[in-house]
């Protein structure tokens, strides 16, 4: 019997620091699975640099490289953390939290930062994570890796629109311009333009998926929540949910553009754009999420990293066992529901309101 072929799929992967483990564990339960075959990857700092990493590694050695080189860039991470100034109090490991809300080298860092720039805190430009990307990713294997295509995506300074940077142009400059926290670091330069954090424009950026032709199952790898049960109270927990929802934005605006590509597609008959009628799936785990607090996006200690990993495999373990049979036939991300207040395609209103005049003037001509 001959071998069925792996269902392709594109990803667009979240940034969020250190939560960016979650996404390896979805990433190396996927790349597990030979069923599954990764056409396109879109990310956003933490998303970006995942994405490469897999790139390098896919390239090198195949799929278990790129599940290698994904272990080795976070045990890297957590490596070089362990030097950091920055770090949980005793009491907080004591009990089990992950957060660095009591850390008292955590909030001063925070305080200098929302009063002093960058550029005064930081003159000589120190960043050891651009040093760890450079270390550990190999930019000649991402640009020449033609298995899975790259898109990185940052926000230009001055237009605040996205870029997005794909191959052959990916650099380790690229990817620190994603991940470029404005009240952290200093904006990256490319080619003459200044760029921060990507997440501001496109957390991550849809529509270079949208636009690629040989795939129509886009999965997202949601690791910041939309939804927040509890009401923040304190001025910290509101300067996070602000945050978490500030770099939600781009993405709902994104998903809204697609649900009304989608109606328009159907209700107007697009031949020409049914490429583009995308298959929506979205992976996460919101109470998971929820229990995380934003400063444990800081945490890069090696048990927090694979707990969270663990946690992104099981993610990816349910969702395949849920709907992979779904892959290749039909969205398991339900738009409509989402967005039930957005916009109705002018087509249909016409056909509507054309109905109703048409029943009025029956009515007028038998009068």
């Amino acid at each position: 019997m001959a071998k069925d072929e792996p269902k392709r799929i594109d990803l667009a992967l979240q940034g969020g620091g250190s939560h960016g483990a979650l996404t390896w564990g979805v990433l190396d339960r996927f790349l597990e699975d030979e069923r599954l075959e990764i056409d396109g990857i879109s990310g956003t700092s933490a998303g970006a640099m995942n994405a490469v990493v897999l790139a390098d590694g896919l390239y090198r050695n195949g799929r278990d490289g790129a599940r290698q080189a994904l272990r080795c860039f976070w045990k890297a991470v957590s490596e070089a953390a362990r030097f950091s100034p920055i770090q949980r109090t005793f009491w907080d490991r004591l009990v089990g939290n992950d957060g660095l809300d009591h850390s008292p080298s955590y909030l001063f860092f925070e305080g200098l930062t929302q009063l002093i720039a960058p550029a005064r805190l930081n003159p000589l430009g120190l960043n050891p994570l651009r040093d760890l990307v450079e270390r550990q990713i190999d930019f000649d294997c991402v640009n020449a890796c033609a298995r899975v295509k790259v898109f990185v995506t940052a926000t230009n300074v001055r237009t605040g629109r996205a870029k997005i940077f794909r191959q052959p142009e990916l650099s380790v400059d690229t990817v620190m311009a994603s991940a470029c926290l404005p009240s952290l670091f200093p904006a990256v330069e490319i080619d003459g333009e200044a760029y921060w954090d990507g997440g501001y424009s496109g957390n991550p950026a849809l529509y270079p998926l949208v636009n690629n032709q040989g795939c129509r199952d886009l999965v997202v790898v949601q690791v910041n929540p939309l939804i927040r049960r509890k009401l923040p109270g304190s001025a910290r927990e509101i300067i996070n949910r602000v945050d978490e929802i500030t770099f939600n934005s781009s993405l709902i605006k994104e998903l809204r553009s697609i649900q009304l590509l989608q109606q328009l597609i159907e209700t107007e008959g697009l031949a020409l754009e049914r490429f583009r009628s995308m298959r929506l799936h979205l992976i996460h785990a919101e109470q998971d999420i929820e229990e995380l607090s934003a400063s444990s996006k800081m945490n890069a200690e090696w048990g927090f990293l694979t707990r969270l990993h663990d946690q992104g495999r099981a993610w990816a373990d349910a969702w395949l066992e849920t709907h992979f049979a779904a892959l290749g036939h039909h969205s398991t991300f339900d738009l409509d529901a989402v967005f039930e207040d957005t916009f109705t395609p002018l087509s249909a209103v016409k056909g509507m309101a054309g109905g109703e005049d048409s029943a009025s003037d029956g009515q007028s001509n038998g009068q």
